[in-house]
């Protein structure tokens, strides 16, 4: 292997480790309303935040093509979250000290450059993604006065509607990280 591309799959491999590591033990809980919508702002604050930064950093037309889709996906969940959360008299409660942690993942996209931060915003799509995919499950499945700690039926609404844009998002992210 030559010393550049061991030294992008090294990068690429740091900048998701945190997410990974962190992350897959809650992903799958299901998450109160508030403690949800806060989940789903940084979701969608990142994949916007990201995109962004990949217009910016990156050449790869397939990254540019993802990175575009991302913005106006998320940019559009973004709204309809305010709606569901407006509905349902929800406020925001993002933990940070919960999943996605995806301020550090920015950080670290923010430090590099051409293939390296193509081969890392590829495996940190993938690595946020699969997580949203798995809490975008548990609290879609929530059912509004069944006990669960969901009790919007907005909220869950939203959950329901966004879960297979997530998931066909993170095949495409699986499509891009294996491609790079």
């Amino acid at each position: 292997m030559l010393p550049v591309a061991r030294r992008s799959l090294l990068l690429g491999a740091l900048a998701v480790f945190p997410a990974f590591q962190t992350t897959s033990a809650l992903a799958a809980d299901l998450l109160p309303d508030s403690r949800f919508v806060g989940y789903a702002q940084q979701l969608n604050d990142f994949e916007i935040g990201a995109g962004k930064l990949a217009l910016a950093r990156s050449t790869n037309s397939n990254v540019r093509g993802f990175a575009d889709r991302m913005i106006a996906d998320y940019s559009d969940a973004a709204s309809r979250l305010r709606k569901a959360r407006t509905e349902a008299g929800v406020s925001y409660a993002p933990d940070p000290n919960a999943a996605p942690r995806t301020a550090a993942i920015l950080q670290r996209l923010n430090g590099l450059q051409g293939r390296e931060f193509d081969v890392a915003y590829a495996n940190a799509q993938l690595a946020v993604l699969s997580d949203a995919e798995q809490q975008y499950a548990a609290n879609s499945n929530s059912q509004a006065g069944s006990g669960s700690s969901a009790t919007s039926g907005a909220i869950s609404g939203f959950a329901r509607t966004e879960f297979p844009r997530v998931k066909t998002h993170r095949e495409m992210a699986q499509a891009l990280a294996s491609g790079m």
